[in-house]
């Protein structure tokens, strides 16, 4: 008999996406009577629960739990989710994905082979609305400007990594290192697997698990989203300084620039035509990038999207550390 397996999700304002990861669930490989999906809904105020409720009504023989995320945070949702739980190993999932038909199987097998303590594989990232801008957000999020050295968004070969997305893990780990923070509000998958790590423990990615990710399907969503990644980042570094990458230190640096010269600009003409370089520099470097992505895919809106997105990105993730830095240094010398 195949282990028995919990699938959790946290879930806030997803009518647009849900059903694509339940119909992803439901078509799974592994034993449906050997599976269960808990959603940790955050008092969804769109019509999220109603798709829920069709689709238990749809597929009666399908194990579907809805729990009620009164906090309406990420952490918050998927402890509640594995509290729910019945499952020897737990699946993590989220609401904007779309795994494979044999996810769940291999993530059960690359546990049950001792790989890693949390595996996890690639996203093949999918714009999350119609129109050359989402189609463009999704390029950035798959890009090495927009994402760096980040091996589940990119090409990767199987190993041991700092971090997956979702992930795959025995219950009995939640009782070794506990659960997920509910003090940081982005950056809990990362924070969990940071924990493993320094207890000892691997974090595997297996590209051959793949799941589709629906990117945002706007310059003001991804603005929103990458902004509470780079705040709740440095929340983060501040408990684990060694953790930092090359990569992650660039766009705070790229933002705290562009201030400074525009701040010292006023007073020296020489500030004013290093922001001029450096904004040049930036632009050419975003420009090369875009075209490179026309000539392989013909398409001239490309360019300009995706040049848009990764500044956006970059711009959003940085303001938001040096945001998170500069409150943390008020509140503690206030």
């Amino acid at each position: 008999m195949p282990p028995f397996v919990s699938v959790i999700v946290p879930c806030y304002n997803e009518q647009a996406t849900i059903r694509f990861l339940l119909d992803a669930l439901f078509a799974q490989t592994y034993p449906r009577a050997q599976m269960e999906v808990v959603i940790a809904d955050a008092l969804s105020q769109d019509n999220t629960r109603q798709e829920l409720a069709a689709f238990q009504q749809e597929h009666p023989d399908f194990v579907l739990h809805v729990v009620d995320n009164a906090r309406r945070t990420i952490p918050s949702g998927l402890n509640l989710a594995i509290a729910e739980a019945h499952g020897e190993i737990i699946i993590r999932l989220d609401a904007h994905s779309m795994p494979i038909p044999e996810y769940v199987e291999r993530c059960v097998s690359a546990l049950e082979s001792g790989r890693g303590d949390n595996v996890g594989g690639v996203w093949m990232i999918r714009p999350g609305g119609d129109g050359w801008v989402a189609e463009s957000i999704a390029a950035a999020a798959a890009h090495p400007l927009g994402v760096g050295d980040a091996m589940y968004r990119l090409k990767a070969n199987a190993g041991a990594v700092d971090t997956v997305p979702f992930g795959a893990f025995r219950r009995e780990l939640i009782q070794r290192i506990g659960g997920f923070d509910e003090t940081l509000l982005a950056n809990e998958d990362y924070e969990f697997n940071t924990r493993i790590r320094r207890s000892g423990g691997i974090v595997w990615l297996d590209p051959q698990i793949r799941s589709t990710y629906f990117a945002r399907a706007s310059l003001i969503e991804l603005a929103r989203q990458y902004w509470r990644y780079g705040f709740w980042k440095f929340k983060m570094l501040r408990r684990y300084p060694g953790t930092l990458r090359w990569r992650q230190a660039l766009p705070p640096l790229f933002a705290a620039s562009l201030i400074f010269f525009v701040l010292f600009s006023f007073f020296f003409a020489l500030a004013g035509w290093m922001l001029l370089f450096e904004i040049f520099i930036y632009l050419l470097v975003l420009m090369a990038a875009g075209i490179h992505l026309f000539l392989r895919q013909r398409r001239p809106l490309l360019v300009p999207g995706l040049m848009l997105a990764i500044a956006v990105m970059h711009l959003s993730w940085g303001s938001g550390f040096l945001w998170s830095l500069v409150s943390t240094l008020f509140t503690n010398h206030g």
